[in-house]
């Protein structure tokens, strides 16, 4: 594939020209080092320049920071945290003076809004911030409908970050308008709905239907990003045949599926119930050594579980959320056993 310039869409009130599909840093910590500066350097190439990644996300700053090194003007950079001193630190990880874009990392609740939004909570830090020039927009991440809505139209940011694909597509009716109303930035995560789409073609064309939605697909092979920009300097019109299978995917995977909003953490018996409820997801994402060592605290603690229902009570989407770990449970133990039968490989 020939290098190219992509079509731009502006970011909300941000007049931020980003290319119409950016590229989300979390599968960047994968493969080798050397692997994922070629992804990161193929994608500009093919004409991204919208990255977003998190201090939260392993070395994916740092293997980003050293391959916009010499690049750094072709690139709109977005980064998350939630204090002062993780824009500092995203700032050195990045190799770089400025951020364009710095979003606090996953609103999660009312309560925390307020918090970000009070005396002290983050809010004025990063303005602070903003007036040194150090970064050069505000914007937010959450997996909660409500608090989204209402962080769209308090007024004090300019993106929100959000699950969007066809599967989870709870923002339509209400918090898309929202952001339209309000000229607040819509970064579509998860497009993939977390790897539980495996069909690009579908994923990404059902996103691009919407026009004032950016997806940002978590990249990890340079074979990913020529496939999807592929699609986006396509047609994007979806066949009868393809909103068909879009439909059956859909009906599928049904309502059965973590949205990962976290309302059912904290669990008060110490269980990682958000890990433990994405483990056959996490199974297809990472290297079976990758997988074992991220799953291994979460397996661990699911022995703490005293049946006690809390979590299923604070589940927005009603998941039989004991129902579901029991099963990941039995699968992560199968594929110990696989492991072991083949020498560790993944199968």
């Amino acid at each position: 594939m020939e290098e190219s310039r992509m079509n731009t869409v502006r970011l909300g009130k941000t007049g931020l020209e980003v290319s119409r599909v950016g590229m989300g840093g979390i599968p960047i910590q994968r493969p080798p080092f050397d692997e994922a500066i070629k992804v990161i350097n193929r994608a500009l190439d093919l004409g991204v320049n919208f990255i977003d990644t998190s201090l939260a996300y392993g070395d994916s700053e740092e293997r980003i920071g050293e391959a916009i090194t010499g690049r750094r003007d072709e690139v709109i950079l977005a980064t998350k945290g939630r204090e002062l001193k993780h824009i500092d630190t995203s700032l050195k990880r990045l190799n770089t003076d400025y951020i364009d874009l710095w979003q606090f990392h996953n609103i999660s609740s009312l309560e925390l809004l307020e918090q970000v939004l009070g005396p002290g909570g983050g809010m004025g830090d990063a303005k602070e911030a903003l007036r040194a020039g150090k970064i050069g927009h505000i914007g937010f991440s959450s997996h909660n409908l409500e608090v989204a809505k209402k962080a769209v139209t308090s007024g004090q940011f300019e993106t929100i970050q959000f699950p969007f694909n066809f599967i989870s597509n709870e923002a339509v009716d209400e918090l898309l308008p929202l952001a339209r109303k309000n000229d607040v930035g819509f970064i579509g995560m998860k497009p993939f709905a977390g790897g539980n789409i495996l069909d690009a073609n579908l994923a990404i064309k059902y996103v691009l239907q919407f026009e004032n939605i950016v997806p940002d697909p978590g990249i990890e092979k340079v074979e990913e990003i020529e496939e999807i920009i592929g699609i986006v300097n396509g047609s994007w019109e979806l066949s009868r045949d393809e909103y068909r299978r879009i439909e059956e995917i859909h009906n599928e995977l049904g309502t059965r599926f973590c949205r990962q909003c976290l309302y059912c953490m904290p669990c008060p018996q110490g269980v990682n119930i958000w890990f433990l409820m994405i483990t056959q997801g996490m199974f297809r994402l990472w290297p079976l050594d990758k997988f074992f060592e991220k799953m291994k605290e979460p397996v661990e603690s699911g022995s703490n579980c005293i049946q006690c229902d809390e979590c299923e009570e604070k589940c927005p989407y009603h998941l039989p959320i004991r129902e579901i770990i029991a099963e990941n449970l039995d699968f992560y133990n199968k594929v110990v056993q696989r492991a072991s039968a083949t020498g560790g490989k993944h199968v």
